[in-house]
């Protein structure tokens, strides 16, 4: 008898023991996850939150900070992963932590958006984001947040497509349209693009309203030599492990302008009329390809000037 009544109370001992282990580990995981909330990238990637973070995970979000945008605010979802463009302040609360592994675990957070003199946008909005947590060196590091680990994948796989097909495009404006005006130093077009189809895993179709500017660089200024407008449809078929252009549909000018740009553009039409109607959508789109361009080249060009107008800042 002496020896059961022993033994349960060691059992008891036992239990106590790793009851109280096991909510020391609920609540050091807790403070750990809050303590990572401050490293979540919202609006901008810090530098210091590299040490908080998974490598893979920080290298997939640094690449996309870094992408250039094919058109304006292409990655605008990378810049509010908890809040949106209002100025708010993200007030984080663990609610849960659910340990998968000795190594991986995932927290959910509660986040209420609170303005910067402390008071909150709505004391009922709550939102719920997740939190994934991989154990490193004995260290708990983010290693994904809402799953956008697998979206920067995504993205960057697209990011990487359309770059392609965007090269390929202006490098055949470059060689069969931008040679047949007057030459200059550089030519450089502007891709406006209206829509892109594939049509199967070979060949793909796509619209566009296509600028071919030729220019020479006098002093900081890119000044604008010849060019046109080349608007149409782009048929492009892959070469190898390349894409090369196949033909190209352009609208007519003069009098059979808008009647050849509706049967080119079909459905599009719509879209490409109102892209290529407007000037400073078409200005804005130019200058941010041309500082890109500027960028990508090492150019030390600041302006760019078409005859009988003034500089335009880059």
């Amino acid at each position: 008898m002496k020896h059961s009544v022993t033994a349960i109370l060691a059992a008891l001992f036992l239990c106590s023991i790793t009851f109280t282990s096991c909510n020391k580990t609920d609540e050091d995981l807790n403070s750990i996850a809050l303590e990572l909330c401050q490293y979540i990238p919202d609006h901008v990637l810090l530098e210091r939150s590299k040490d908080f973070m998974t490598s893979d995970f920080y290298a997939l979000l640094d690449t996309m900070f870094n992408l250039p945008e094919h058109e304006v605010m292409d990655h605008e979802w990378l810049h509010y992963f908890v809040t949106g463009n209002g100025g708010t302040i993200a007030d984080f609360s663990v609610d849960t932590v659910e340990v998968i592994d000795s190594k991986h675990a995932l927290a959910i957070l509660d986040v209420r958006q609170k303005w910067e003199d402390g008071t909150f946008c709505s004391e009922d909005e709550i939102e719920e984001h997740r939190l994934y947590m991989e154990k490193v060196d004995g260290k708990w590091l983010i290693s994904d947040f809402d799953e956008h680990k697998q979206d920067c994948i995504n993205n960057i796989a697209n990011w990487r497509k359309e770059e392609a097909l965007r090269q390929t495009i202006s490098n055949y404006l470059v060689k069969e349209i931008g040679s047949n005006y007057s030459q200059g130093e550089l030519c450089i077009p502007v891709l406006m693009l209206v829509a892109a189809e594939e049509d199967g895993e070979e060949q793909a179709r796509v619209w566009g309203d296509f600028w071919v500017y030729n220019y020479n660089i006098v002093g900081d200024t890119l000044k604008t030599v010849s060019g046109g407008n080349h608007s149409g449809c782009l048929y492009l078929a892959k070469d190898g492990n390349n894409l090369k252009v196949t033909k190209f549909e352009q609208t007519e000018d003069g009098a059979g302008n808008e009647e050849s740009a509706k049967r080119i553009f079909g459905d599009h039409y719509d879209v490409y009329q109102n892209m290529h109607s407007s000037q400073d959508v078409r200005e804005a789109v130019r200058q941010e390809q041309l500082l890109l361009y500027v960028q990508r080249n090492d150019l030390s060009v600041k302006f760019y000037q078409d005859f009988g107008w003034d500089a335009v800042e880059l």
